[in-house]
């Protein structure tokens, strides 16, 4: 596990930004697993400026996002299919059938995970991923006491994960309680994993992750086991 101390919130970007247009540029069929949230916007934006200043490509590039909400439609504007063409995709040369999300709208949401498994298996597997760190150690929306086993599933979301999400949404209402999430054992088949923790508010568990033991009640730990993790914290995450 390599970790890197970041100045601040740019420069962790900038890291991060280089790491997969690194990726992209060796490898131009590269798999990217990508994440929404607040982390991963400046990254994206980095990613952008170098696609229009250094043209940087992504026609052969295939991605995979981690979760999506269930029960909002692609269009909702606060589904995470619509943050990824907001904050990426729509200034990339990257078709949108290169790019996959799962569906929250599905009529089937077991059929949905399984076909989304089978999707990530047929490319080979994800090149590079993305990964942020909830308050409580979830990544993806693998809560507290998910197995390390799983697969890509539907997750009900705790209290701490919907109150750190709320913001998102302009009603009470709305916030949804469910998500579809890429499972722990799916993320840990990825080639190379970058996590991202960034703010005062993620030390406690930064500290958690790098001081206590494997366990499920931790569910980014499992992290421990992978063989290519890059830890990328600002110096806010470092300050208890």
């Amino acid at each position: 596990m390599e970790i890197i101390r970041a100045r601040d919130y740019d420069e962790l970007c900038e890291h991060a930004a280089t790491m997969i247009i690194a990726q992209v540029q060796q490898n131009r069929h590269s798999v990217l697993g990508l994440a929404t949230g607040a982390t991963p916007t400046g990254i994206y934006q980095k990613m952008i400026a170098d696609h229009r200043k250094h043209g940087t490509s992504y026609a052969g590039v295939r991605t995979f996002n981690l979760d999506e909400y269930v029960g909002l439609a692609p269009e909702h504007p606060s589904s995470f299919a619509y943050y990824m063409r907001k904050h990426l995709f729509a200034h990339l040369d990257i078709s949108p059938e290169q790019t996959h999300i799962p569906s929250g709208v599905a009529t089937n949401l077991q059929v949905e995970c399984q076909q989304y498994e089978d999707a990530i298996a047929s490319t080979g597997g994800i090149d590079l991923q993305i990964l942020g760190i909830g308050i409580n150690g979830h990544i993806g929306f693998n809560e507290p006491g998910t197995s390390f086993q799983s697969a890509t599933h539907v997750v009900t979301l705790t209290e701490s994960t919907k109150e750190a999400n709320r913001r998102y949404f302009t009603k009470e209402e709305e916030m949804p309680t469910h998500a579809i999430t890429m499972g722990l054992a799916t993320i840990m088949q990825s080639k190379k994993i970058i996590l991202l923790v960034s703010g005062k508010h993620k030390a406690p568990v930064l500290h958690r992750l790098l001081n206590e033991p494997m366990s499920e009640d931790l569910p980014a730990s499992i992290l421990k086991q992978h063989s290519h993790v890059t830890i990328i914290a600002d110096e806010e995450a470092w300050n208890l």
